[in-house]
């Protein structure tokens, strides 16, 4: 819709009327603090500059950090159900601002975004908002497990926070996703990042997780 609207990304941060920040960050995980981001929202509007938080992940990782309580006119959040709830086909994001930004932001987002099924989850997702907790910390646990089997490989990985690592492998990502995938397993090759040499694998069951512990040590030369 931004370029539609007659936008054009710039990694630039001088000159630009919009910034977008991804917290956590996707695909490496990073977990930007919460007093980084509000001084970086104070240098952003003391310039004019809207600041955009893509929070897709954050209720996996720590929402302490978020900045969904802070009412800023140059402050926009982005949030999805299609992370939190592991629920992809129903692509239901939402957003807070300001009502001058939202009013904005109106007149460039494409209509009928939403079906009534997506509609319907939601409501019924949010009804269950507090069993994310219960999620995080299940999330948190097999994270630090499966951090601790990556460093017995000799693989190093991106600190992570939410319910992905980023993975350096020791060959070209292309061919080890292939190999994975003759086991069953599949994971984000990110040579769509610009990372050649990197996979990007989800935190999921200790079963699931030990399955692609020894896929790993299957593929890896």
């Amino acid at each position: 819709a931004a370029l539609l609207a007659g936008a054009r990304c710039s990694r630039q941060s001088t000159g630009a009327s919009v910034r977008f920040i991804c917290n956590p960050n996707n695909p490496t995980g990073e977990l930007h603090l919460r007093s980084d981001l509000l001084d970086l929202l104070e240098g952003t509007a003391g310039q004019g500059v809207y600041l955009f938080i893509d929070e897709a992940f954050i209720e996996l990782s720590d929402p302490r950090q978020s900045l969904v309580d802070i009412s800023h006119e140059n402050l926009f959040l982005l949030r999805s159900l299609t992370k939190s709830f592991a629920v992809p086909g129903i692509r239901f994001g939402y957003g807070f601002g300001v009502p001058e930004l939202i009013e904005r932001v109106e007149t460039v987002r494409l209509p009928w975004t939403v079906n009534a099924f997506a509609e319907a989850f939601a409501i019924e997702a949010f009804r269950n908002y507090d069993a994310l907790k219960d999620s995080r910390e299940k999330i948190a646990r097999e994270r630090r497990w499966l951090c601790e089997r990556l460093i017995a490989l000799g693989l190093a990985y991106e600190p992570p926070s939410a319910n992905y690592i980023l993975i350096e492998i020791p060959m070209e990502a292309g061919m080890l996703v292939d190999r994975l995938l003759r086991h069953g397993i599949l994971v984000r090759d990110c040579r769509s990042f610009g990372l050649p040499r990197h996979i990007r694998v989800a935190v999921r069951t200790h079963a699931e997780n030990e399955q692609l512990i020894e896929a790993l040590e299957a593929c890896l030369p």
